[in-house]
């Protein structure tokens, strides 16, 4: 099997990698092992040290990582440049926590004794990682899983071998010692072998709703903690009182994220009657307006598609959604020529059942919906099996709490576009899936929270047995 860079913007192959055997797979697997037998004992400073120098690494090779990311998956370049950026403060985040997050707790204490809760590292985490983000993706899995003392066994899409390679590098390079992380040139039909493993400790996923169930069912039926970030078909919600200029920008860019390839890009845009109309009218003109093209030219606001597969996807999509029913306002097709480019598209009057509305698409395809009221936009955002992510444009501030409490989504956004930080936990609900990644939360998810009770202990700290 060969693994490519396929440049997304003009269709031509860059280069072609040779996929792991089973020796090379059976390597990495032992040196793993052998990996974290010593890096699972060096102090938490000293491990924390290597990812504070990924993050320097990170800031100071931006510009390479962003072309790189271009390259391979189409990404707008300053958009790719600020991914990376991105990538070294959350390196640099769990540095400067890691020793907290990790630190004993303490629940009593006695002359002879005491009783903590300690966090202790797993072993070797599997990581299967999509094409969209791919440095975010995996450095928000890496460096809490090497900060906590765990080995990293990256297996990234087919389509961003080179990024997969330098993000190994990027950890060599920071200091880390061999075998504790490593990427996998592999295909998808490696994974099982792969988690059945006992040296493979725990698995992580960032992917689609059919991948997690396949790699949740391998995990369960190995007895794996699993950690799954699916997708999402995230509601972007325009009450009555909300700013209508800032509502309106806000909600372009959360549609056309990464050219509308994101778990938490905003999908459904929920808008009360009372502006609905001009709501749609501005929303509209803006998005028709966007520049498509060359993701390499700073003056572009909507670049290629990863692959032709998902351009043919988002295509069918909004045919079928069309053939249902729903109005194209802009946009609905394909760009002619070389590359997988598709127009950015508002579709309004879309039944419920059309794939725009009980589907991700991963494209830069909006879905408008009209309805009466709070209750009314409420209800229809949390009618959908996702819930990774949901925005809300209000200025009532009781409105405003209502919407925290009852949208169904992982993260909810008042007045600002969802997006994932370091310092929160992301993940969701639902078919979104399950776990936590990011802030505390996403450390202890690969962890053995471990419960110590030691009493009548001598008091003398002379009396050890080995003195």
């Amino acid at each position: 099997m060969a693994i490519e860079t396929v440049n997304p913007a003009t269709g031509q192959r860059v280069r072609t990698f040779e996929a792991d055997g089973t020796a090379a797979i059976e390597a990495k697997l032992a040196l793993a092992q052998t990996a974290f037998g010593d890096w699972s004992r060096r102090p938490v400073a000293e491990r924390a040290a290597v990812v504070g120098r990924a993050a320097e690494i990170l800031d100071t090779e931006r510009q390479t990582f962003g072309r790189l990311m271009t390259l391979e998956m189409g990404k707008l370049i300053g958009a790719a440049e600020q991914e990376a950026e991105k990538c070294a403060t959350g390196c640099r985040y769990y540095a400067q926590k890691g020793e907290e997050f990790l630190r004993p707790e303490l629940v009593a204490e006695s002359p002879g004794g005491r009783d903590e809760i300690a966090f202790q590292p797993l072993g070797a985490v599997l990581a299967v990682m999509p094409w969209n983000f791919p440095f975010w993706q995996v450095i928000r899995f890496a460096a809490p899983a090497l900060v906590a003392g765990n080995v990293g066994l990256l297996k990234h899409a087919s389509n961003v071998p080179q990024c997969a390679l330098a993000i190994e590098d990027l950890f060599r390079r920071a200091g880390a010692p061999v075998g504790v992380f490593q990427t996998l040139l592999i295909g998808s039909d490696r994974v099982g072998a792969l988690i059945a493993d006992d040296r493979v400790a725990a698995v992580t996923v960032t992917g689609s709703e059919a991948a997690g169930r396949s790699i949740a069912a391998a995990a369960g039926g190995q007895l794996k903690k699993s950690v799954l970030e699916l997708g999402g078909s995230d509601p972007f919600l325009v009450l009555g009182s909300a700013d209508l200029d800032r509502a309106v920008a806000t909600a372009v860019k959360a549609r056309i994220v990464n050219s509308g390839q994101s778990c938490i890009a905003a999908k459904r845009f929920i808008v009360v009657d009372a502006i609905y109309d001009r709501f749609a009218e501005r929303f509209t003109a803006t998005m028709g307006a966007l520049t498509v093209g060359d993701p390499m030219d700073p003056k572009t606001e909507i670049g290629p598609l990863a692959t032709p597969a998902i351009l043919d996807e988002v295509a069918a999509q909004v045919e079928r959604s069309v053939a249902a029913g729903a109005k194209v306002l802009t946009g609905g097709r394909r760009v002619a020529g070389p590359g997988n480019f598709y127009l950015p598209t508002v579709l309004a009057n879309v039944p419920p059942a059309a794939p725009a509305a009980c589907q991700e698409v991963f494209g830069p395809v909006a879905a408008l919906f009209r309805v009466a009221d709070t209750d009314g936009a409420i209800a229809l955002a949390n009618a959908t099996h996702f819930g990774l992510g949901a925005a809300a444009f209000t200025r009532d501030r009781g409105e405003a709490e209502r919407l925290a409490r009852e949208l169904q989504a992982g993260s909810v956004f008042i007045n600002g576009m969802v997006a994932s930080d370091a310092r929160f936990p992301f993940g969701g609900v639902k078919r979104s899936g399950y776990g936590r990644e990011l802030a505390r939360f996403g450390l202890h998810e690969f962890v053995n929270i471990k419960t110590i009770r030691m009493a009548d202990l001598p008091t003398d700290p002379a009396s050890r047995a080995d003195s």
